[in-house]
């Protein structure tokens, strides 16, 4: 069944990859490119997060997630100090927003709901919000009235920030049953029409980017980095962050596969992000600093290389560890985020150095622009001052 899911692969290159072809080619080599350049199967389409495009943020019973605290309390982090109140408001112009994809002929719409919309105190326990459910099923059946399937991630970032408050969120292991029962609730509601189910979308950036740096909701990271975090390790957490998205994507699959998909024909999935990562020289030490920086980037949220280590510096039980593992897809939708690879080398570290996720990689980066396979740019994720650049 995993070959059938190959050709929505494609779903997440979309525009950009026409926008950046056309703006690098003659007039006369766009004009050759077009659907047809594309494998029969290939679905078009685009993508949003909840928060980024919803608006309503405090409209029709909807709870506060951990990016409507992260931005109200720290404006300075966003670019322009904006939030999701308003956002694209696509609550409001929904359908509006579906007959411009319409007229691009898009196959398929990509996004993601608000936890906090349909569960505002992020669990069953807490009472499901019937307004937000409504929502939904107006969005999906405006979609299918216009021939656009939809495709719809479950968690997109907005952990809702009952949860956080009450366990910290994914970096407790009470996450999992949260997050299968929230779940199961989209395929009760939603499973008679979604046939396309994304679990969770890039854990290594929410992980990394919530838990190592702190550019993230919810703006974690180690004291000794100095950026005025609002708690944390950068050494322990982002694992930990990583083990209980994956075990909670896992419970997700586990109970659509044995209650809903038979009846309903639907697949499930995860959206992965990586870079690609070639040696910087033919020496053994830098072809290794290439396998690692690949394995943790992708490998761990995939078949976790890193996991037996883990557990004896972290105490991970060897049940979770398996459980993690143990879920089988239906498809990985692989995001292309910029057509790039990296040359890594090896990089002999302090042992002294402070701990984080990305220090643990031991590799530096050098980025190669696949559209010229030169090197324009040093981009080391690690450096000798111990800077940490993302």
């Amino acid at each position: 069944m995993a070959s059938q899911g190959y050709p929505i692969s494609g779903l997440l290159v979309l525009l950009g990859l026409l926008t950046n072809f056309i703006t690098v080619s003659s007039s006369h080599e766009s004009a050759r490119f077009n659907r047809t350049s594309f494998p029969k199967g290939f679905i078009f389409g685009t993508a949003a997060a909840a928060y980024q495009y919803e608006g309503a943020a405090k409209e029709d019973g909807r709870g506060p997630s951990i990016w409507d605290t992260y931005t109200h309390e720290h404006p300075e982090r966003i670019t322009d100090g904006s939030s999701g109140d308003v956002a694209n408001d696509q609550y409001h112009y929904y359908k509006k927003d579906v007959q411009i994809m319409k007229k691009m002929n898009l196959n398929a719409y990509r996004f993601s709901v608000s936890w906090s919309r349909v569960l505002p105190k992020g669990k069953l326990s807490g009472g499901m919000n019937r307004e937000g459910i409504e929502y939904y099923n107006k969005l999906i059946n405006r979609l299918l009235s216009k021939g656009i399937k939809p495709y719809v991630t479950m968690f997109h970032w907005d952990l809702p920030q009952a949860l956080e408050d009450e366990y910290g969120g994914f970096l407790s292991p009470h996450i999992v049953d949260d997050f299968r029962d929230y779940a199961e609730l989209l395929f009760k509601e939603f499973g008679d029409r979604v046939k396309h189910w994304i679990t969770l979308n890039e854990p290594f950036s929410y992980s990394v980017g919530g838990y190592v740096g702190g550019l993230l909701a919810p703006g974690r990271c180690s004291a000794w980095l100095n950026l005025n975090c609002t708690g944390g390790n950068s050494g322990t957490e982002p694992y930990l962050v990583s083990h209980n998205e994956l075990l909670s994507h896992a419970a997700a699959v586990e109970v659509y596969k044995k209650k809903y998909q038979a009846e309903q024909k639907g697949m499930i999935g995860i959206t992965l992000v990586s870079n690609w990562f070639v040696p910087f020289s033919d020496a053994k030490k830098d072809q290794d600093a290439a396998l690692r920086a690949l394995d943790f980037m992708l490998g761990c949220l995939h078949y976790q290389p890193w996991l037996p280590t883990l557990a004896k510096n972290r105490q991970m039980k060897t049940e979770e560890r398996k459980q993690s593992g143990s879920a089988i897809l239906d498809y990985r939708l692989r995001g292309i985020i910029t057509l790039r690879k990296f040359r890594c080398r090896d990089l002999i570290l302090e042992l002294d150095l402070q701990r984080s996720i990305l220090v643990d990689l031991v590799a530096e980066f050098a980025i190669d622009y696949v559209s010229n396979f030169v090197v324009v740019d040093k981009c080391r994720w690690l450096v000798n001052e111990y800077d940490y650049l993302f």
